[in-house]
């Protein structure tokens, strides 16, 4: 047995100490290195001209096919006159704004350049799950890449865009974001875009939000299709308002608020359903109305002229009235 012993001791001592660890370490290294070294050169830096040819700002963008289509943040190129682009190669162009989507902070360019350039590939964001890499890849000085690496927090969360819109199916990492990345490449430890950055917490740590790249490409194939993306109008100007409870309760509702009618724009659907300021909205459709952001969800193209039913409070009266929603402009 001590033979045994000794010959175990023996084994054990020529072992590297923390060889498990490092393992672990470097497979983790590789799935990083291997994915920036796929993708870094898709992402370029991005920088605007403003009135007078004073710079306006700078950010990230990711390029998605060779002729030069690119995605990156809304508020980055937002009221620029000119958009400058530099590839982490050194090479330098203009592009142009095809398209901007406020309510998702996603805008789309295109290149203006005869050369061949890299590519990233899009994910289906769909199948991110909590816990798995991310890798946030960024271009804020033009000539080198910024890589921080952290995991998925969570999917599926909201995030308020910089005009007060409400962006869907957002993906939260703690993966860190420094200044000038806005607009670059959430990436799989596959070297796929899962998302584009889009905002960080200032004086949090580690929360970070970008846009699912299921969202992205959605914004991408309406504006190539359209130049803009279509939505639904309602017409409303509400406010989440408290229910009295003995109308909810006699309404046989188990929700406390509702949303307000403030104001109507002009020939609008709801405008043309007779709503009036001091209605409360509901539900739609059966499903409860808490809030702004309820009757928002709702308004996606696929909802253009379709018509719902709309349930609301007019005073202590409940009513139920159908809207024929048209496109918003």
């Amino acid at each position: 047995m001590r033979d045994i012993a000794f010959l175990s001791d023996s084994q054990s001592s020529t072992r590297k100490p923390g060889a498990p660890d490092r393992d672990l370490l470097d497979h983790y290294s590789e799935a990083v290195m291997g994915a920036v070294e796929a993708v870094s050169p898709a992402v370029a830096h991005v920088g605007t001209i403003g009135e007078g040819g004073v710079p306006q700002g700078s950010g990230s963008g990711v390029i998605i096919s060779p002729d030069g289509l690119m995605l990156t943040n809304n508020h980055v190129v937002a009221g620029a006159r000119e958009v400058r682009i530099t590839l982490a190669d050194g090479r330098r162009f203009l592009a142009r704004t095809l398209g901007r989507d406020p309510d998702t902070d996603i805008a789309v360019l295109r290149g203006e350049t005869t050369d061949h350039l890299p590519t990233a590939m899009l994910a289906d964001s769909k199948s991110v799950r909590p816990g798995q890499i991310a890798i946030a890849i960024g271009n804020p000085l033009g000539f080198q890449s910024s890589v921080s690496a952290g995991i998925v927090s969570a999917v599926g969360r909201t995030l308020r865009a910089q005009n007060g819109s409400l962006i869907f199916d957002v993906i939260q990492t703690d993966t860190a974001l420094n200044p000038g990345n806005s607009g670059g490449a959430l990436v799989s430890s596959q070297a796929e875009v899962i998302g584009i950055n889009t905002a960080m917490i200032m004086g949090a740590q580690g929360i970070a939000f970008a846009v699912a790249s299921s969202t992205a490409l959605n914004v991408l194939m309406q504006v190539l299709a359209h130049g803009r993306v279509r939505r639904a109008r309602f017409g409303i100007v509400g406010e989440q308002v408290p229910l009295r409870r003995r109308a909810a309760y006699a309404a046989g509702l188990s929700q406390a608020t509702g949303v307000a009618v403030r104001d109507l724009q002009p020939e609008s659907p709801a405008a043309g359903a007779a709503f009036r300021p001091g209605d409360v909205i509901v539900g739609i459709d059966g499903k409860p109305v808490t809030g702004v952001d309820d009757i928002l969800r709702l308004l996606n193209r696929d909802a253009i002229g379709t018509s719902i039913a709309v349930t609301y409070f007019r005073g202590e009266r409940f009513e139920e009235v159908r809207v024929l929603l048209d496109e918003r402009a």
